[in-house]
């Protein structure tokens, strides 16, 4: 909109966005620090939880350090994990890593299969009753500034019509200001972009690396259900078109978690990520777990990948990035939920610090110095190599040269050497032409479905009339180029159906269903003319988790 919109403004100690384990810890350890402090966390979700969708396997490091005695307050960690496997699939069979092959930090004991969207209800709660306000349903969609430096946020503009106009009912939202703003989104943040694009974050880092996780929440016979065990698996469906693999965890009420990662530096653009998943749970060793069983919950979300070398400058003029906004997670462990606690943990600690010493609006270094040389960094430095050797080797070097880095830094405490990630993802894909389409099998409606189907079980709502959140820069590209070079890859990596392809030759048309969106931002990332912009629509907007 051209004209100026007016909103009133609140002021705050500290805007917080994003009700996930970052954004929660950050707003717990200011409060415990400071009980007068005020404290916001925004969340776009209908419910906190409602966006939340991780593995999950918690190590319980970063919870331990906020709120130690969370045992006895009733944290939802309440399946221990009792065994761990690893193996490596092929079409029938599966050959198993033995435990004692792998690196000690890959061991799971000690840690926790868990709801991570009840986790973060859980952390709500802790957050409320020290007095955090937490509004949801707001979704954050300008940054506010005051001269270079980030001033606060818009969250809760509500009712524009499909052309983008005030619609009837139209509210124009308001402010939030803070002396510092922590941005807590999540991966491929959209207000986390503007920022790091600004700034020049990611001046010094490498390309950032993307997986897409994919999950559905199972009920199975209770004789197969083995309360706190944990599968991997890498190999057979993926082959050589893509890196990746899968996770089961067995949680408790007879209820498994059943996902997919597919990395998304894929070269041939006919990957369909989502029908590997559905094909993956016919694996014998799969289909066999789950025959007799029913899905209960389907979701998906992009995960960063890049680990130490893609990491940007985590502080800017006014603000933090927290967590996964910033690229956390610990690729060979599959976790990034116990550094995305400590990472909010830190950031309040500096922002405590700052506002005591009577500053605000600067950038805090001490915490972008904690996330590199903390824990958080150690966690990250010393895997460093599996992700990049994977993608630019194999699967095999990875696991061998990896697994060696990750036993060298166990025995001596340092890796020697650091491979480098070489392309986004978006510039990894290849023209069609230089690939086949892959046959893959129909989803039978009992152990694999179709992506609408399984989207109606994401619980996913988007209000109609409001203009759609996935934007284009250059509505032409999409036919141009996407269709025409790479064979319209849209419709294969989005995992909710949302694009497609109507027509052909000169009569073909993009069409953008966005009222399915799970919000895993994978077109963002993906697409290889990065023309697909996400963008967060009206607040409560999405899907409902209810405990992924």
């Amino acid at each position: 909109m051209a004209e100026q919109i007016e909103r009133e403004a609140m002021e705050y100690d500290v805007v917080i966005v994003g009700a996930g384990p970052a954004g929660l810890s950050a707003a717990i350890r200011l409060k415990q620090l400071d009980a007068d402090l005020s404290v916001v966390v925004l969340e776009k979700g209908s419910e906190v939880g409602a966006h939340i969708l991780s593995g999950a396997v918690l190590d319980p490091v970063g919870l331990d350090a906020l709120i130690p005695d969370w045992k006895a307050k009733g944290a939802p960690l309440n399946v221990p994990v009792t065994s761990d496997n690893f193996y490596v699939l092929g079409h029938e069979g599966r050959v198993r890593v033995p435990n004692v092959a792998m690196p000690p930090l890959m061991n799971n004991h000690g840690n926790y299969v868990v709801s991570l969207g009840n986790v973060c209800r859980w952390m709500a709660e802790q957050a409320e009753e020290l007095g955090v306000e937490i509004f949801p349903g707001m979704s954050c969609t300008e940054l506010v500034w005051d001269g270079d430096r980030v001033k606060g946020v818009v969250a809760g503009e509500f009712g524009k019509s499909s052309d983008g106009t005030p619609g009837t009912g139209y509210e124009p939202g308001m402010e939030l200001h803070g002396k510092y703003v922590m941005l807590g989104e999540g991966v491929r943040g959209s207000l986390s972009k503007q920022v790091i694009a600004r700034f020049g974050l990611d001046a010094d880092a490498e390309p950032q690396k993307y997986g897409l996780g994919m999950k559905e929440i199972w009920e199975i016979d209770p004789e197969k259900h083995q309360a706190g065990r944990v599968v991997h698996t890498m190999g057979w469906p993926l082959g050589r078109n893509a890196g990746g693999g899968s996770f089961i965890y067995h949680l408790d009420n007879n209820q498994v978690y059943v996902g997919f990662v597919v990395h998304l530096n894929y070269k041939n653009p006919y990957v369909n990520p989502y029908l590997s998943f559905q094909q993956f749970k016919h694996h014998p060793m799969v289909a066999e777990l789950l025959e007799g069983g029913k899905r209960v919950a389907y979701g998906a979300r992009a995960i960063s990948e890049g680990g130490w070398q893609s990491l940007p400058k985590t502080a800017f003029p006014g603000g933090v990035l927290l967590g996964c906004a910033a690229g956390m997670v610990n690729v060979p462990r599959i976790k990034g939920n116990h550094n995305a606690m400590l990472s909010g943990k830190a950031a309040a600690e500096a922002a405590h610090a700052a506002i005591g010493a009577g500053r605000s609006g600067d950038v805090l270094e001490d915490y972008d110095t904690e996330v590199r040389t903390g824990p958080i960094g150690k966690d990250l430095k010393r895997v460093r190599n599996v992700k990049p050797l994977w993608s630019n080797y194999g699967l095999a070097a990875s696991m061998a040269v990896g697994g060696a880095s990750m036993w060298m830094n166990n025995l001596v405490g340092r890796s020697f050497y650091t491979n480098k990630h070489r392309k986004s993802d978006a510039e990894s894909t290849e023209p069609a032409s230089k690939h086949k389409p892959i046959d893959y099998p129909k989803p039978d409606g009992k152990l694999s479905f179709d992506r609408l189907t399984n989207v109606a079980f994401s619980f996913t709502n988007h209000e109609e009339s409001q203009p759609p959140h996935l934007k284009l820069k250059d509505p032409d590209v999409p036919v141009a180029v996407d269709l025409k070079n790479y064979a319209g890859p849209s419709s294969r990596y989005c995992p909710a159906g949302v694009y497609e392809f109507v027509g052909q030759g000169d009569d073909a048309r993009f069409v953008i269903n966005f009222q399915n969106c799970v919000h895993c931002k994978t077109c963002d990332i993906k697409d290889p003319a990065q023309n697909i912009v996400w963008t967060p629509p009206q607040g409560g907007d999405g899907p409902n988790y209810p405990n992924m």
